[in-house]
């Protein structure tokens, strides 16, 4: 028996889930399923299942994240080798010889992403001989996983995936295209996949074999037993059905019987629609002659320890034995009165109306597990058995009834039973952790299949970072090597002006230098010391806008003629007003700055103060 849902909020998830996408979990394990569904909420950050019903209303497309983490799908080509052995080596030479011309018939329920209806391929191909697949073999994979089955429908696989598949069947069976293994196209052509769920929809029949590896232990017991109902009306007379290593069969031993346990392997036990009837007792001895004769009384009188009583045509009672003298209290005193006058009549059942039916039907009739109370509270159960006494000329002499207490037989009958109960109770709970180890097993082999890609995929991206480092390295190189060459270059050039820098200072002129654009570049300290303006309060801007004491627009003309190159010296004279606003004279000469290509960059301002 199952235990009682233990969340109904769960329930009311599994519910929804049932109602909008037709998904029906609410037979599976609990404790699997619900440590499934926790993961999945984990990984969004949903805290209860209430609130993840809600999340799936908002997200629709959260239903195919969820079943793709409840819906495990673990497998590999020719998972258990031993168990695939046993297969190939016992059970497919006798399907094969089985046929009978007709067409052999395998059915892969949960085949996931396809490695296990594959391998039955292969192994089909190689009994029959790849020529005698063909129409001759028919192999159904079915799954209710739609993402899982088209990825089996490609029948394109990784390196890794096939790393179970023999060698020799690995060359024969796949080819490689694009460093994928693609399972054989003409083979392939004999598997046919489709979405169908074990729970809900109708079994294929006439199945020879069907594979349903580590499917079972994620239901419950009553979910079990009904696919196994189908199952073995899916399997012909002869078919076989391989389970997994958590599935044992315990408490089916009506529908199929072991073939090997090892690998789990059985065979479908035929169903029976005849009645079994209880064999009959022996009848009473019976006598030629009248039942109360000596001949009669001697057979009767033994010491047997069944009761037994004859009863003549009239319904009188005849002879008895000693164990009937004993158990219902008679006497000799008792023969020949009527049988109605007599307890023994109506107890422990009622015996007239049975009699009757015997003497007019002439054949014999059995009751059985009938209760006598005792005296002292005990209960006695007798199987009674009235029996005709026919001469041999065929003439009716009575009847013979014989009472066999079967008191102690059925109450070993009972310890039995409850010996079996505890007994099946254990084989269930056996089963159920059995199932429920294998079931953590697959889940930790998913899990570790997870673990696998992402330290892949984190392998992948450290060697794109180690791969990045050393171009980053290269590159840090490359840049400390011109950094290198720059400060070389920033101090030659800082050697560079100050070597100008002195030049100008020594210089007894007022030096400014010009760009295209009239902006001033050079500022000497000649010209801060004449005119009283630093050269930061001069540098980028324009000659002509300067406020200072000489008469820029004096020089306007000059200037642009030097820059157009309409000349390469230009001197004028004019007056002017020092810092200290003194009047002074000034000659102020203007030459064009050529690049070492000859092309004009600006132009040099030089002035001189001739006053004295």
């Amino acid at each position: 028996m199952n235990p009682p849902p233990s969340d109904p909020t769960f329930e009311a998830l599994l519910n929804y889930i049932k109602q909008n996408r037709g998904f029906d979990f609410t037979g599976y394990k609990r404790s699997s399923l619900m440590r499934r569904v926790d993961k999945r909420m984990q990984l969004i950050g949903v805290e209860d299942y209430a609130s993840y019903l809600n999340y799936l209303e908002v997200h629709p497309d959260e239903f195919a994240h969820v079943f793709n983490t409840i819906l495990i799908n673990v497998t590999e080509f020719f998972r258990d080798p031993a168990a695939w052995d046993f297969l190939k080596t016992e059970i497919i030479p006798k399907i094969a010889a089985n046929r009978n011309g007709q067409p052999i018939r395998i059915w892969s329920a949960g085949c996931a992403s396809g490695e296990e209806p594959y391998s039955v391929a292969m192994l089909m191909a190689e009994a029959l001989g790849f020529d005698g697949v063909g129409d001759n073999i028919k192999i159904y994979a079915t799954d209710v996983d739609e993402e899982a089955l088209s990825h089996a429908r490609q029948a394109t696989y990784t390196e890794r995936e096939v790393a179970g598949v023999p060698e020799e069947l690995r060359v024969r069976y796949f080819d490689i295209v694009d460093k994928k293994y693609v399972f054989h196209k003409e083979l392939r052509r004999a598997v046919i996949f489709g979405r169908q769920d074990i729970i809900q929809d109708p079994p294929i029949s006439r199945i020879d074999l069907l594979i349903c590896r580590n499917t079972l232990m994620y239901f419950n017991s009553d979910l079990q037993t009904i696919i196994l109902n189908r199952f073995h009306f899916a399997l012909d007379s002869s078919g076989f059905l391989f389970l997994g290593r958590a599935e044992m069969l315990f408490s089916h031993g009506s529908l199929f019987t072991p073939v090997d346990l090892r690998p789990r392997v059985f065979a479908k036990v035929p169903a029976t629609n005849g009645k079994q009837f209880a064999r009959p007792m022996q009848d009473p001895p019976v006598n030629t002659g009248s039942p109360t004769d000596s001949n009669v009384r001697s057979h009767l009188a033994d010491m047997s320890p069944i009761a037994q009583v004859a009863v003549d045509i009239d319904g009188n009672l005849g002879v008895f034995n000693e164990a009937a003298k004993a158990l219902f209290r008679l006497s000799n005193r008792d023969v020949g009165r009527p049988l109605q006058d007599l307890e023994i009549s109506y107890r422990p059942a009622e015996l007239r109306s049975r009699i009757e039916q015997v003497i007019v039907e002439r054949k014999p009739l059995i009751f059985s597990n009938v209760e006598w109370p005792g005296r002292n509270g005990s209960v006695s159960r007798f199987d009674i058995q009235i029996a005709p006494l026919i001469e041999k000329r065929g003439n009716m002499l009575g009847v013979g009834i014989s009472f066999v207490d079967v008191t102690r037989y059925k109450r070993l009958e009972e310890e039995l039973k409850q010996a079996n109960r505890q007994l099946q109770t254990a084989y269930d709970k056996l089963q159920s952790t059995n199932e429920e180890l294998e079931t953590i097993n697959e889940e930790l082999h998913s899990s570790t299949e997870e673990l696998e890609t992402t330290n892949q995929e984190l392998q992948s991206t450290n060697e794109e970072l180690e791969t990045m480092n050393e171009e980053l390295q290269a590159t840090n190189e490359e840049l400390q090597a011109t950094n290198d060459e720059l400060r070389q270059r920033s101090l030659e050039l800082n050697q560079t002006n100050d070597f100008m820098e002195s030049i100008l200072s020594s210089l007894h002129s007022c030096v400014a230098v010009i760009d295209t654009d009239m902006h001033v570049r050079v500022w000497n300290r000649k010209s801060e010391d004449l005119w009283g303006l630093r050269s930061e309060e001069v540098l980028t801007k324009n000659f002509l806008n300067l406020d200072i004491g000489f008469p820029v627009e004096a020089v306007r003309e000059p200037i642009r003629n030097c820059l157009s190159a309409k000349t390469n010296f230009e001197e004028i004279v004019v007056g002017a007003t020092d810092r200290r606003g003194r009047q002074i004279h000034c000659r102020a000469s203007c030459s064009p700055l050529l690049t070492s290509s000859g092309k004009t960059n600006g132009a040099v301002i030089i002035i001189d103060d001739i006053t004295k």
